[in-house]
């Protein structure tokens, strides 16, 4: 059968196929992706313009934004722009992005999980007891992520089940692990990273303190870009081979040529040496690595997999998804596991970053950045839009945003100003976008 693609100019709705079979009226031709209505690079830009004058700018306000912001602090700082400071910038937003991806999963449902920042912080109390116990590194850090999820997943089934609100439950969540957590600690004390146990320990604290090296550097980045690659065309090439559109090759290697331009950038910038002693400091932190590889299975799971297209069906009509055979309490539950799975992550990468863990963290605070960063790199709080490079990039302006006003000497006051103004603006974006297309 030809595929015919949907004329961009009409609302009209068109059946789409879930995979497993089951018909349901869940994509509508206006939302489509560009490249997919596109025969060639000239219809993609033509389209991409008729959108943005509509409102539907994608990622592009935070990109721009990002830009911005950089500039801003460069010419305030120009310290701000030096290899030292962007390396440094690369591991303070490491946990930040690591946790919009968490909240990622439940957005996409119209959900949200308030205990995720204090999710993290136990998986990172669990992991570190048991490095303290004498326990390998590896089976520690494996508990810890299996009592995260265990915990998301409760949350998940409490909230499907008895169809509670998510913000009610994540936020008794939120207070009980608070107190959780002050129990473990004075049961155990601050639990260092470093100096227990120095091969377990140091493998944890390699993920923020530790680097490549700068030719490891080059060919991580060179995979990364090739897989990528692959992973792009290779899709194309399914859709193509099921008689599906798919993108013009044009617009595919324009967007492989991006991922590679940024990553010879992050390459640049990490090799070059930010010592100013004799021994040369160079490479990419772990951190980036771990991020990168977070990215790539979420992105896999959410853009490639059954489950990740139930999400999205879910949270764009969820009644719509329930008639098409969806089991809304089944993938709603595996949604709110992966978030605690993915701060159970955020745990360990955050309990390097700080050396250690005590009753200082502030839970309350990482989750609402975490929600913060999601929601300025354009996943919608209303469900069924999102991706996680959204948390990448909503990250990114978090951090720049800590970073540089820290260069300028602003106090946390100041800093969580500006915060709340960058998210209260994409949020209107997003309300204004939506009401625009007719969603709201």
């Amino acid at each position: 059968m030809a595929s015919v693609k949907p004329n961009p100019d009409e609302g009209l709705t068109t059946t789409a196929e879930l995979p497993g079979g089951e018909p349901a009226d869940l994509i509508a031709a206006g939302d489509a992706s560009a490249e997919l209505l596109a025969d060639s690079l000239g219809d993609y830009t033509r389209i991409l313009g008729r959108r943005l004058r509509s409102g539907e700018s994608g990622a592009l306000p935070v990109i721009i934004g990002l830009v911005v912001i950089v500039a801003f602090f460069w010419i305030r700082s120009p310290a701000f722009m030096t290899p030292n400071n962007l390396v440094n910038l690369m591991g303070q937003s490491a946990f930040v992005i690591t946790l919009g991806m968490a909240e990622i999963f439940v957005l996409l449902l119209g959900d949200i999980d308030l205990a995720a920042g204090y999710t993290a912080a136990i998986g990172a109390v669990i992991a570190l007891w048991m490095l303290a116990l004498g326990d390998p590194w590896w089976a520690s850090v494996l508990v810890a992520l299996v009592v995260t999820a265990g915990y998301g997943a409760l949350q998940g089934i409490i909230t499907a089940k008895l169809r509670l609100p998510s913000f009610v439950v994540t936020l008794a969540g939120q207070l009980g692990l608070s107190g959780l957590l002050l129990y473990l600690i004075d049961k155990t004390g601050s639990i260092g990273v470093g100096g227990v146990i120095s091969l377990h320990n140091s493998i944890i604290n390699d993920i923020e303190g530790g680097y490549l090296s700068p030719a490891a550097t080059w060919i991580v980045m060179i995979v990364v870009i090739v897989l990528a690659a692959l992973i792009i065309f290779s899709g194309d090439y399914r859709r193509r081979s099921s008689g599906l559109v798919a993108p013009p090759v044009s617009v595919t290697l324009l967007k492989v040529a991006a991922i590679a331009v940024a990553g010879i950038v992050v390459v640049l910038v990490a090799n070059a040496n930010r010592s100013n002693g004799v021994i040369p400091v160079e490479g990419m932190p772990w951190s980036v690595l771990v991020v990168l590889a977070i990215l790539f299975l979420w992105t896999v799971l959410l853009g490639r997999t059954r489950f990740g297209r139930y999400i999205y069906a879910i949270g764009g009509n969820a009644e719509a998804a329930r008639r098409a055979g969806i089991s809304i309490v089944r993938i709603r539950t595996l949604a709110f596991a992966l978030c605690g799975l993915t701060a159970g992550m955020t745990g360990i990468i955050y309990a390097s970053y700080l050396g250690s863990i005590s009753n200082d963290v502030n839970g309350g605070q990482n989750v609402l950045n975490a929600c913060a960063a999601a929601v300025i790199g354009g996943t919608s709080l209303f469900g069924g839009r999102g991706k996680m490079l959204h948390a990448v990039l909503g990250g990114l302006v978090v951090g720049v945003i800590y970073n540089g006003l820290e260069l300028l000497g602003l106090s946390a006051s100041a800093q969580l100003m500006w915060t709340a103004l960058v998210l209260l603006a994409a949020v209107i974006v997003d309300r204004l976008t939506r009401r625009d297309q007719g969603v709201l």
